[in-house]
C-alpha cells in the first residue's frame, strides 16, 4: 500500500473497516434472503403462466464476440509510483475490460498485461479542469490555491481521465484531437458494458438482488435512481458499503492528512482506493456465501411452489387486497396530483432523442450495408463479399461508427422534472438506451448475414447478389422498425416506472409504511417465505399509476413523428424457419470460400491474427516521448484518406452510390405505386428532391424513417387478448428502483376493437400526408420507400430540452482481431488490478 498509506490504514483501522462493512453486508444479506424467495416464486408463476411479449421479428445472436478483440492501439499512461508518463499498448477484448502491456512487443509474445482495469462505476473525462473540479470536491477544505502545480500535468493538450468516486483513477493523453474522440468513445463503450454487469438471463438471482439493493437503499429512507448501480453484484455491493463507510473515513483521516493540497489528494484517493479493494475482498465473500446457502435451498423452495402454486396465490392476492384497499385511495390521489400532469412531458423527454438514436442506427446500417453493395459491384462478386461481411458482423461494436447513434441521447434532458422526482441523474437512462441500441443493431446485422448467407448456393453472378442484398436488406429494415417499435416503448414504460414509483414511495412512506405491519397476520407461515408485505404494498403502489403510463405509451404511438407501432397492430412471423435459421452454427465469413477444407493449424491462426489490425484503424505515429526499439516497434498506421488505397478491405464511403441506389429505389416505388393504388389511397408521386422539400416543410425533425409492411410481413389490425400475466410489467434486472411487479399486477386498459376480417399492410409511409381511412375486408399494398437520410431532431418546447448537434466522428474501418488463446484478461467478477 505504501508507508502513507500503511499509516493511515494501520490494523486498529482496518479492523474498524472489516466490522463496519460486515455490519452492511449482514442487512443486506438478509434482504437478498428475503427477496430470493419471492423472486424464485415469480419466476416460476411466470414459467407456468406467462407467454412472454411480442414475438421479435430479427434473430438474436447468441455470443457476438467470442474470443476477438473490439480495439487495440497505443496511447500515453502517467505512472503514479514514479510520476512518469510512459507509452502502453492497450488491449480491449471481448468483455470489454481494459488490458494494459508494456508494449506491442509484449502483446504479442503473449506476456502477463501490467494492468486490468475493470470500468464499471467510471466517468470519462477529457479535460484537467473537469478533473480537478472532481478531486476538490471529493475532499471538502483541501484546494490548492491559485497559481500552485495541479495535481495532475498533462504533456499534451488531449487527456482522457478515468475517474471514480472510491477506486483508483487512471490518467491516459494522446497527441491529437482525433484520437482523443476515437479513445473517448471506446473507453465509453467500455463503461457502458461494464456497468451493465448484472446479467439479465438470471431469471431469479438478478431480480432478487436489485430489490434487495433497492429495500436496503429505502429503509435508509434513500429513494429515487441511484447512480452506482453499475458493475456486477460484489462491485455494486462494494459501491454501496463505500457510500456509507467514505464519510466517515472522510471525518476521521482527512484532518489528519499532511503536505501540501497536491499531496494530500493524492493520499486521499490512494487510501479511497486501498479500503475499496478491502471492501471488495470481503463483500465477495460474504455475497458468495449467501449465494451459496440459497442455492441449497432453492430445489426445497422450488417444490413447495410448484405444489402449493394455487394455495400461494390465493394468500397472495388475499392479502393484496387488503393492501389495496387501504393504500389505493391515497394512492390515486397522490397520482392525480403530484404525479400524472408530468407524465407527459417526461416521456416527451425520453421518445425524442430515443427516437432520434434508433432512427440512426437505422441509418448507420442501411449505409454500411449499401455501401458494401456498391462496392461488390465496383470490385467484384463473391470474392469481395466475404471480407466486407466479417467487417459488418461487427459493426454494432464498433465504438465509433455507433458514436452518432449514442450521442443522440446525451441531448436527454429532464431539467425541473429532474429535481422534482429525485432522479440524481439521467446517465442511467441515457446508457440503457444506448444498449438497446447496440443490441438492435446487431440483431439487424445478425439477421442480415442469415439470410443472406442462406441466398447465396442460389445466386448466378453479381447482378444477382446485389438484387438479393437490395432485397434482403429492405425486409430486415421492416423487421427492424417493428422491433425497435417495441423495445423503445418497453423501454419508455420501465423509465416512467423508475421515475415515478420511487417518488410515489416516497410521498406515501409517512401515512402508510407503518401500517404495513398489521397486515403480516394475513400471511401463512408456510408461504411467508414467497410472499411479502413490503413487495404487495409496492405492487398495489404501481399498479395505481401503471394505467396512466400504459395510457401515455399508446396515446404517443399513434403519433407518426415518433414512429411507434401502435399496441393494436401485430406483425406475424413471416419467416418460419428464419427463427431456425438462428439456431444453426454461427456463421465464419473468414472461412466462407477459403478454398481450404482443412481446418488451420493453431500456431497460423494465431500468426495470421497479430498480422490483422482490430475494428477501428490505429493511426498514431512513433511516439515521441518513446524512442528506440520500442519506437519502432509501432509503425505508423495509413490515415483513413489513405486506407482507400492502401487497404482493400476497407470499405470507401461511396455517398454517390448510395444516393444512385436510393433514387432507382424511388423510382421502382412510384411506378408501382401508381400501378397498385387502390380504396382512394393516394401516394406522393414526387421525386425525391420534391419529398424532401415537403417532408422538410411540413413534419418535424426528428422523424425517424420507417419502412413499410410488405407481403412477407403483414400487419394485421386486431382485437388482442388479454395480456398474459407479468406481460407488460418491466423485469427488474434493468428497471433498478422501480417496485416489483406481480404477474397479475399489470392491467392495461382494453384496445379498442378493430372490425374483424381486415388486414392492412401497414407501416407509416414516407410521405407527410396524414393517413387514409382504410375500410373493412380491404387489403392495402404498400411499397417500400427508399431510406431517407437522417434529420436532426428538435426536442418539443414544452419539455425544456435542449438538443446538441454532435460533432462529426471518425469511421475508420478494419477487421476485427481474434484474441490469442493464452492472453490474459480479467473475468467479468474481476477488479482493477495492478501487477
Amino acid at each position: 500500500m505504501g508507508d502513507v498509506v500503511s499509516t493511515h490504514l494501520d490494523e486498529g483501522r482496518r479492523q474498524q473497516i472489516a466490522e463496519r462493512t460486515g455490519k452492511v453486508l449482514g442487512q443486506f444479506c438478509r434482504c437478498y434472503t428475503e427477496q430470493y424467495g419471492v423472486a424464485l416464486f415469480n419466476s416460476v408463476r411466470y414459467e407456468i403462466e406467462g407467454n412472454g411479449g411480442p414475438q421479435p421479428q430479427l434473430l438474436h445472436r447468441k455470443v457476438p464476440l467470442e474470443d476477438h478483440v473490439i480495439y487495440s492501439g497505443n496511447l500515453f499512461q502517467y505512472i503514479e509510483e514514479n510520476k512518469k508518463w510512459r507509452n502502453r499498448f492497450c488491449v480491449v477484448p471481448h468483455n470489454y475490460g481494459l488490458v494494459l502491456y508494456e508494449n506491442k512487443l509484449a502483446y504479442e509474445r503473449e506476456m502477463p498485461p501490467r494492468v486490468l482495469v475493470n470500468s464499471a462505476g467510471y466517468k470519462i473525462l477529457t479535460s484537467v479542469d473537469q478533473y480537478l473540479e472532481l478531486v476538490n470536491s471529493s475532499l471538502p477544505g483541501v484546494t490548492p490555491k491559485s497559481g500552485h502545480s495541479p495535481i495532475l500535468k498533462c504533456p499534451t493538450d488531449f487527456p482522457l481521465i478515468l475517474w471514480h468516486p472510491y477506486a483508483r483513477h487512471y490518467y491516459f493523453c494522446v497527441m491529437t484531437g482525433k484520437e482523443q474522440e476515437k479513445w473517448r468513445a471506446v473507453f465509453q463503450d467500455c463503461v457502458r458494458h461494464c456497468n451493465n454487469g448484472i446479467s439479465e438471463d438470471s431469471k431469479v438471482e438478478a431480480p432478487a438482488f436489485t430489490d434487495a439493493v433497492r429495500m436496503y437503499r429505502q429503509a435508509k429512507e434513500q429513494y429515487g435512481t441511484w447512480d452506482m448501480l453499475c458493475g456486477n453484484e460484489t462491485q455494486v455491493l462494494s459501491n454501496l458499503v463505500m457510500e456509507e463507510l467514505l464519510p466517515e473515513l472522510r471525518t476521521t483521516i482527512g484532518p489528519r492528512l499532511k503536505g501540501k493540497a497536491q499531496e494530500r489528494q493524492r493520499t486521499w484517493i490512494q487510501i479511497s482506493d486501498a479500503v475499496y479493494r478491502m471492501v471488495y475482498e470481503q463483500t465477495k465473500a460474504q455475497y458468495d456465501a449467501t449465494m451459496a446457502k440459497c442455492e441449497q435451498e432453492r430445489p426445497q423452495m422450488e417444490s413447495t411452489i410448484r405444489t402449493d402454486m394455487d394455495q400461494i396465490i390465493t394468500s397472495k392476492e388475499h392479502l393484496a387486497s387488503k393492501i389495496r384497499a387501504f393504500v389505493l385511495p391515497k394512492a390515486e390521489i397522490c397520482v392525480r396530483n403530484h404525479v400524472q400532469p408530468y407524465i407527459s412531458s417526461i416521456l416527451e423527454a425520453l421518445m425524442t432523442p430515443t427516437s432520434q438514436g434508433f432512427a440512426e442506427v437505422r441509418e448507420v446500417f442501411f449505409k454500411e450495408v449499401t455501401d458494401m453493395n456498391m462496392n461488390i459491384v465496383n470490385e467484384g462478386g463473391l470474392e469481395k463479399l466475404v471480407e466486407y461481411m466479417e467487417k459488418l458482423s461487427h459493426l454494432a461494436f464498433h465504438p465509433v461508427k455507433m458514436q452518432s447513434c449514442y450521442e443522440k441521447m446525451d441531448q436527454l434532458k429532464l431539467e425541473g422534472l429532474q429535481q422534482r422526482f429525485d432522479v440524481s441523474s439521467t446517465s442511467v437512462f441515457k446508457q440503457r438506451a444506448q444498449i438497446h441500441m447496440r443490441q438492435q443493431m446487431d440483431d439487424a446485422v445478425y439477421t442480415f448475414e442469415t439470410l443472406l448467407h442462406q441466398e447465396l448456393g442460389k445466386l448466378q453472378g453479381k447482378d444477382d447478389l446485389c438484387k438479393s442484398i437490395q432485397r434482403i436488406l429492405e425486409r430486415v429494415l421492416k423487421k427492424y422498425d417493428y422491433d425497435s417499435s417495441t423495445v423503445r416503448k418497453k423501454f419508455f414504460r420501465e423509465a416512467l416506472l423508475q421515475i415515478t414509483i420511487p417518488f410515489l414511495l416516497k410521498k406515501l412512506a409517512p401515512t402508510c409504511k407503518g401500517e404495513l405491519a398489521k397486515f403480516q397476520e394475513l400471511i401463512f407461515e408456510d408461504f411467508a417465505s414467497f410472499i411479502l408485505v413490503e413487495n404487495t404494498y409496492e405492487e398495489v403502489v404501481l399498479q395505481s399509476v401503471m394505467k396512466d403510463i400504459m395510457q401515455a405509451v399508446k396515446e404517443a404511438a399513434v403519433q407518426r413523428k415518433h414512429n411507434l407501432y401502435r399496441d393494436s397492430m401485430v406483425m406475424h412471423n413471416s419467416d418460419p424457419n428464419l427463427h431456425l435459421l438462428g439456431e444453426g452454427i454461427p456463421i465464419d465469413w473468414a472461412e466462407e470460400n477459403s478454398g481450404d477444407p482443412q481446418p488451420e493449424p493453431p500456431t497460423d491462426k494465431r500468426r495470421r491474427a497479430k498480422q490483422v489490425v482490430s475494428v477501428i484503424q490505429d493511426d498514431e505515429g512513433v511516439l515521441p516521448y518513446e524512442v528506440g526499439a520500442e519506437g519502432l516497434l509501432q509503425p505508423r498506421s495509413p490515415e483513413p484518406q489513405e486506407m482507400e488505397e492502401l487497404e482493400p478491405g476497407v470499405m470507401p464511403s461511396s455517398p454517390d452510390g448510395v444516393e444512385k441506389i436510393r433514387e432507382e429505389l424511388e423510382k421502382e416505388r412510384v411506378e408501382e405505386e401508381e400501378e397498385r393504388l387502390t380504396n382512394g389511397t393516394d401516394a406522393t408521386r414526387e421525386s425525391r428532391a420534391t419529398e424532401e422539400v415537403v417532408v422538410a416543410g411540413s413534419v418535424p425533425d426528428d422523424v425517424p424513417p420507417q419502412s413499410p409492411a410488405s407481403e412477407e410481413d403483414e400487419v394485421h389490425h386486431t382485437t388482442p387478448a388479454s395480456p398474459t400475466p407479468g406481460a407488460e410489467v418491466p423485469s427488474r434486472a434493468e428497471v433498478q428502483h422501480a417496485a416489483p411487479a406481480s404477474p397479475t399486477v399489470a392491467s392495461p386498459q382494453p384496445r379498442a376493437d378493430v372490425p374483424s376480417g381486415t388486414s392492412v399492410q401497414h407501416a407509416a409511409p414516407a410521405s407527410p400526408q396524414p393517413r387514409a381511412d382504410v375500410p373493412s375486408e380491404a387489403k392495402v399494398p404498400h411499397a417500400t420507400p427508399p431510406s431517407p437520410a437522417p434529420r436532426a431532431g428538435t426536442p418539443s418546447p414544452s419539455t425544456g430540452t435542449a438538443c446538441h448537434q454532435p460533432s462529426d466522428k471518425e469511421t475508420g474501418e478494419g477487421v476485427v482481431t481474434p484474441l490469442h488463446p493464452t492472453s490474459t484478461t480479467e473475468s467479468s467478477e474481476g477488479v482493477q488490478t495492478e501487477f
